[in-house]
C-alpha cells in the first residue's frame, strides 16, 4: 500500500499549511519542517484518526512556527538581480551578445537568452566551484601527505561536505556563493577527514594545521550558511 497527501490548515497567527501524509510505514505521528521549500508534513499511519493527529500538530505549533521563521529568505534569481559570489554581491545582468558567462568588476554577466540566464549562471557558478573546492582540496592534501581519490558536487541540505572512508570528497556547490575563506575551512575539514574518521580534539588539532584562525568561518557558517540556500536558480 502506498501513501496519500491532504491539505490542512493549522489556524493561528499565522496560518500554517500541513500536508497530511498517510504512510504504511509510520508507525507513529511525526512532524518535518523541509529545509528545502519549507513544507510542513505530518505524517501518520493509514489507521490513525485524523482529529489526534491535527491535535498532536497544534501541541507544537510553536516548534514549527519557530523552524519556518529560522527558514533562509527565498530569492528567485533573475536578471538584474543581486546574488552573492565569492562573497561579493553581484549583480546578474543579461547581455543579448554571444559568449561564456564571466565576471566583469560587480556584474556577473551572462549572454544568451534572458530567460536562461539563472541556469546559465548556476551552470558557470558550479564549474567555478569545481575549480576553487579542487586548488583547495589539492592544497590541503598536499599540505597533510594525503591523497583523496575523487571530488563531487551536489547541492546538499544537510551538511556542506563530506569524505568518505575511501577517500572521496563531496560538496555542495552553493560555497561558492559565501567568502572565500569560508569555502576553504570546509575544504580543509574535510581533507583533515582522510587522517581521522571522527572529530577527535586529534581531529579539530589537524584542521588548525590546515587553516589556522578556521574558528571564524565556521562560525560563519553556522550563523549565515543556510542563506545560501535561499537562492533559486530553477526557470
Amino acid at each position: 500500500m502506498g501513501q496519500s497527501d491532504d491539505i490542512r490548515i493549522l489556524p493561528g497567527d499565522p496560518p500554517v499549511t500541513l500536508t497530511l501524509r498517510r504512510s504504511a510505514r509510520a508507525r507513529r505521528l511525526s512532524l518535518r519542517v523541509s529545509r528545502l521549500d519549507g513544507r510542513v508534513t505530518l505524517t501518520l499511519p493509514v489507521r490513525a484518526a485524523e482529529g489526534p493527529a491535527l491535535a498532536f500538530a497544534a501541541e507544537r505549533a510553536g516548534w514549527i512556527r519557530d523552524a519556518l521563521a529560522e527558514m533562509p529568505m527565498m530569492q528567485v534569481v533573475r536578471p538584474d538581480c543581486l546574488i552573492p559570489v565569492e562573497g561579493r554581491a553581484l549583480r546578474l545582468v543579461a547581455a543579448g551578445s554571444r559568449g561564456a558567462p564571466r565576471i566583469e568588476g560587480d556584474r556577473l554577466v551572462v549572454p544568451g537568452d534572458p530567460a536562461r540566464a539563472a541556469v546559465r549562471a548556476q551552470a558557470f557558478l558550479k564549474a567555478l566551484a569545481r575549480d576553487r573546492l579542487a586548488e583547495a582540496s589539492d592544497r590541503h592534501a598536499a599540505a597533510l601527505g594525503r591523497r583523496y581519490h575523487r571530488l563531487t558536487l551536489r547541492d546538499t541540505r544537510s551538511r556542506w561536505g563530506s569524505c568518505t572512508a575511501d577517500g572521496n570528497l563531496m560538496y555542495s556547490w552553493r560555497l561558492i556563493l559565501a567568502p572565500p575563506e569560508v569555502l576553504d575551512y570546509v575544504a580543509a575539514h574535510e581533507v583533515a577527514h582522510l587522517a581521522r574518521m571522527d572529530h577527535s580534539p586529534a581531529f579539530w588539532a589537524t584542521v588548525a594545521r590546515l587553516m589556522p584562525g578556521y574558528e571564524a568561518p565556521r562560525r560563519w557558517l553556522k550563523r549565515q550558511g543556510q542563506d545560501l540556500h535561499g537562492y533559486r536558480f530553477a526557470q
